[in-house]
């Protein structure tokens, strides 16, 4: 299971006073929060790749991490957000009143025109026009001294992928392929890592092969439950957005923290009849033809 360890210590073991959201002379401890080695478990993967651990630093599936805690009654104590690349990546310095609190922290990839927001320990979304790599992970954590205060957390990939990979040469005529989900969605549940509406998402990726080259295509999403079946339809659209294919699979199987890959014809003529393959990585396979 891919994960982030995180370690928390505070900076020393005195506390100080200073102002906290609005509030005066109140105690607060000094806290470090340390996101560490990046595991990643790819032996599924049809690369072949291994089990093994990265700092996060150098993960190119994320750009950004989110740590935020929360108060008893849903209210905001701290929030910070960090981009990958910047010093002191992964590095978070903070002061908290003596307390209880919610602990969440999200990694995630933004791109231009998707970016992700943390609203609660129950609600988290991507705001834009598609959803990427995330992990997540919620924890209670009470502050009752001053003392010295150790953390540790493991940040579970929260998202399922969708690959279209085309058995056949790209044609000329075609610049973007749309995959549409009937359900699903990009905004999801930090703490159970379950999607919070179960309308589906449209998601139409440029065609970067060249012509004569097979394609790959692919789309985020977050399920409702752990394991969720729903129809995928697939389009070849030319430059005005005109479909020039289209295929509907019913009832595709998803799980969370797996791949699934559909694979078939979509350029040339015999598509139509042409047959496509289901296949999941990331946890264990599942092969389905049509």
């Amino acid at each position: 299971m891919a994960g982030l360890c995180l370690l928390a210590a505070s900076c020393s073991k005195e506390s100080v006073n200073e102002v906290v959201n609005g509030q005066t002379d109140v105690t607060v401890v000094p806290v470090k929060v340390h996101v560490d080695d990046f595991a990643i478990s790819l032996e599924d993967e049809p690369r072949g790749d291994t089990r093994a651990a990265e700092d996060v630093t150098n993960y190119s599936g994320i750009n950004g991490i989110t740590l935020a805690f929360y108060k008893g009654d849903g209210s905001e104590a701290y929030k910070s957000e960090q981009q990958q690349g910047n010093p002191g990546f992964g590095e978070f310095s903070l002061s908290l009143p003596m307390g209880s609190y919610t602990m969440v922290v999200v990694a995630y990839k933004t791109a231009e025109g998707s970016p992700f927001v943390l609203t609660s320990p129950t609600v988290a979304a991507y705001t834009g026009e598609r959803a990427y790599e995330t992990f997540a992970t919620t924890q209670a954590v009470n502050i009752t001294s001053t003392n010295a205060l150790d953390l540790s957390a493991t940040l579970n990939r929260v998202v399922s992928r969708l690959v279209v990979e085309s058995s056949d040469g790209r044609t000329a005529n075609v610049a973007n392929v749309r995959m549409t989900l009937s359900a699903g969605g990009k905004s999801f549940n930090p703490t159970t890592g379950e999607a919070t509406v179960n309308t589906g998402l449209v998601n139409t990726v440029n065609i970067s092969a060249k012509e004569g080259s097979t394609s790959t295509s692919s789309t985020y999403l977050f399920l409702l439950t752990d394991e969720q079946k729903m129809n995928v339809t697939i389009e070849a659209l030319d430059a005005e957005g005109n479909a020039l294919f289209s295929k509907t699979v019913n009832d595709v199987p998803f799980k969370r923290n797996r791949m699934t890959k559909l694979i078939g014809n979509i350029y040339t003529n015999n598509a139509l009849s042409g047959g496509f393959q289901i296949e999941t990585t990331w946890l264990t396979d599942h092969v389905g033809t049509f």
